[in-house]
């Protein structure tokens, strides 16, 4: 005999919030506090280990400049909650409690290294170090701009004196406090037309590149894409975290190194939104974390190259991906690639503690070598007569983004453009750029390149499409000249 199951009527059920506790949904307490105070204390330690050992500024000058940039600093130039160890040329801030010390050491050939919380300086000797002998002669007796030597100072016909010192003294005499112009320099023609430094700056002083070494990257992996070694329209050939059922059924397999090179990649934003400072790149960069295992670790949430999203990561994908191209050759590539060849002889590319490089953004190098950058790219590849990049490359890295097209084509492949809306610069100048206003800029139509270094803090804001157009009023197009 079968029996009829019955069933209760459903329940009525209400639910009873408090007065606001949905809205509490939406914000409320900052659960990334605790990741916040070690970066900050890491951004501390990098800057005033950088500031000393690899900038060579006086602590004085590293605690005006340098850390302005943060918010709470560990002290003063007087003292505070830090040590600074100069035989080991190291630096630690903060005591240990809940938020750990944090502690960063300069390690030859690379600059600081940022170590992990748990971390003290007796794990210095276990960090990686670059051993190469510098390339050979003095650069004192170089001429520019394979060396420092310059001889002939008087200006070419076609650049206005006048003009051209009050575009300098537009980049210095800055209406905002917050918009530090540490060098200005500007080439023509190959030579140095203008060149001039803030008190306490000189030729020689290294400071942070920040995103301006994206569009270093971008040229090591051009390099290897011009010897057939990588592909812009490949898939990036490495498995992704968290790892997939099989490579194959990873949707992430679909992106190229064109993607990522375009800010394209279409993985989970981790770099902005307010957490800059909190998780993704920031842990790497700042907490002694694996660049490597971060950059791999999100989510595909767009098609890939539909949308345009700045993220350190894709530039770091990038990267990884040359890294296994290169494999033994990896540490010292960028050297015998590109700096010994066209004389960036003051550039120190870092790496995290793993050493793989941060070329993200973690590059010490002065003016001069940035406007040897720079010419590079001004003399469409080719120093001294040998090729070092090829002309599609370039072309590559000054073609928009496809993913920009509806914001104004403001972004090539790791290098920025002129966007639609400006019409007082040349359409076809492309620039680097790199927080607190690090700019390398190309203006092929004048035979220009203008290099400005800055330690912008709070809100900054130097623009540098502003700062080309102050210049240009100094310059006869090349179209224009006899």
């Amino acid at each position: 005999m079968h029996r009829k199951l019955r069933y209760a009527p459903a329940l009525a059920l209400t639910l009873l919030f408090p007065a606001g506790a949905i809205a509490q949904q939406e914000g409320g307490y900052d659960y990334w506090q605790f990741n916040r105070e070690v970066i900050s204390r890491g951004m501390q330690a990098v800057f005033l280990c950088n500031g000393l050992f690899t900038s060579n500024r006086t602590l004085e000058q590293v605690f005006a400049q340098e850390i302005a940039y943060i918010r709470e600093p560990a002290g003063s130039a007087a003292g505070g909650d830090y040590e600074v160890d100069r035989e080991r040329r190291a630096v630690a801030i903060g005591t240990p409690g809940a938020v750990p010390a944090m502690r960063a050491a300069f390690r030859e050939g690379i600059g600081c290294v940022i170590m992990a919380p748990d971390q003290d300086f007796d794990d210095i000797e276990s960090l990686p170090v670059l051993d190469m002998p510098p390339p050979p002669g003095d650069p004192a007796t170089i001429a520019w701009p394979d060396g420092d030597l310059v001889e002939d100072s008087t200006l070419p016909p076609d650049v206005d004196a006048a003009a051209l010192e009050a575009a300098s003294d537009w980049a210095f005499d800055r209406e905002s406090p917050e918009q530090v112009t540490l060098s200005l320099m500007v080439v023509h023609g190959g030579r140095i037309v203008h060149e001039r430094y803030a008190p306490g700056v000189d030729v020689s002083t290294r400071t942070r590149t920040w995103s301006t070494a994206k569009s270093i990257a971008v040229t090591l992996i051009g390099i290897l894409a011009d010897q057939g070694r990588m592909e812009l329209d490949a898939p990036l050939g490495f498995d992704w975290l968290p790892r997939a059922g099989s490579p194959q059924s990873d949707p992430r397999a679909r992106i190229t190194l064109r993607h990522v090179l375009n800010m394209s990649s279409g993985l989970y934003p981790i770099d902005n939104r307010g957490l800059e400072y909190a998780t993704g790149s920031g842990l790497s960069y700042w907490a002694g974390a694996s660049s490597v295992l971060g950059a791999r670790h999100r989510a595909l949430i767009r098609e890939p190259g539909s949308s345009w999203d700045y993220e350190n990561y894709d530039t770091l994908l990038g990267i990884y991906a040359m890294k296994l191209v290169l494999g033994d050759e990896y540490a010292t590539f960028p050297r015998r690639a590109l700096l010994d060849r066209i004389g960036m002889r003051n550039t120190l590319l870092s790496v995290d503690r793993f050493g793989d490089f941060i070329l993200s953004s973690q590059v010490y190098t002065n003016a001069r070598d940035l406007a040897r950058f720079g010419l590079l790219y001004l003399n469409a590849g080719v120093w001294n007569g040998e090729r070092i990049i090829s002309e599609e490359w370039i072309d590559f890295v000054r073609t928009p983004a496809p993913a920009t097209a509806t914001s104004g084509n403001f972004y090539g492949g790791q290098w920025w453009l002129v966007p639609d809306s400006r019409t007082d610069v040349p359409g076809d100048a492309y620039s680097t750029a790199g927080n607190r206003g690090q700019f390398v800029v190309v203006v092929p139509t004048h035979d220009l390149v203008i290099v400005r270094r800055g330690l912008d803090y709070g809100r900054q804001g130097f623009d540098r499409w502003d700062l080309t157009r102050e210049v240009l009023k100094a310059v006869r197009p090349v179209t224009d000249r006899d």
